[in-house]
């Protein structure tokens, strides 16, 4: 006959009823019980929405839209939605108060900081029912120095193989313009990667608010010995101000930079950014 042996010490034994692992459950100190999420399943991602300034140009809302349906390919899980500061629907307020409590993180399509990146969109997200977080503008950023590449490439910007061409070359960087010193340096630092891209100089020009103007700064260019000069748009979308400074170009003039692939890839990227941040602060050190 085979004698038995009392449980080894830390062996596991089945509950011999519901009630068993109801009294044992209860007996667990609070601060060792954990909720454990079914499995596969995750929280859902905040929703994107892109903050346009908003314009009466027509072109400028269908350029935001087909921007939007860049970023819904890029990424077909996320929910994507549209929100304007002014002067086009929808406005930011009623986008927010449409999402419910759905957390959202909202990427600015501005270029710079400025009142609208420090001031507006931050009062508008903190009125929203729900967790909202704004995002970094756009630039200054690599990808964007691709964007203007590729614009100015399409308006038949070409530098020129021979030194003799380079040093009569030049382009301006037309920009909306701000009294707000972050984006003057944000526009500044753009030109600057410009220049390293395409080789020639390139200074930053304003359409208002800031000096140079585009008019000036061409002056300024030819007075050097650069009279071969382009004027490339620093614009989110066509508008007012990028028709003016396309109008002031003495030759070459790129379109805005608009619905880009790289500007959808770089919109995610600061939805992305924000969205790490957040997930750092919440969780606990």
């Amino acid at each position: 006959m085979t004698a038995s042996h009392p449980p080894r010490s830390g062996s596991r034994l089945r509950p011999r009823s519901t009630a068993h692992l109801v009294e044992g459950i209860r007996g667990e100190p609070a601060g060792r019980l954990r909720l454990v999420p079914p499995p596969g399943h995750h929280p859902a991602a905040p929703a994107l929405v892109l903050v346009a300034h908003g314009s009466r140009d027509p072109r400028a809302l269908a350029t935001v839209r087909a921007l939007l349906a860049r970023v819904r390919e890029l990424r077909p899980a996320l929910a994507v939605h549209l929100g304007h500061v002014e002067l086009n629907e929808p406005l930011l307020p009623h986008t927010l108060a449409a999402l419910g409590d759905t957390p959202g993180i909202l990427v600015p399509f501005l270029l710079n900081r400025g009142h609208h990146v420090d001031q507006d969109i931050p009062a508008m997200a903190a009125a929203a029912p729900a967790r909202t977080r704004v995002a970094a503008p756009l630039g200054p950023h690599p990808l964007l120095v691709e964007v203007l590449h590729d614009r100015l490439a399409e308006a038949g910007w070409q530098p020129g193989p021979d030194e003799a061409t380079r040093r009569t070359s030049a382009v301006v960087l037309a920009a909306a313009g701000s009294r707000v010193p972050d984006a003057a340096a944000g526009t500044r630092r753009t030109a600057r990667l410009l220049a390293d891209r395409l080789g020639v100089p390139v200074v930053a020009a304003y359409a208002s608010a800031a000096a140079p103007t585009i008019p000036a700064a061409v002056r300024a260019m030819a007075a050097r010995g650069r009279d071969r000069v382009a004027v490339a748009s620093y614009f989110t979308a066509p508008g007012r101000f990028a028709t003016q400074c396309a109008e002031a170009a003495p030759g070459i003039a790129s379109a805005p930079l608009g619905a880009h692939e790289a500007m959808a890839r770089l919109v995610l990227r600061r939805y992305d950014r924000a969205r790490a941040r957040e997930r750092a602060e919440l969780t606990p050190a």
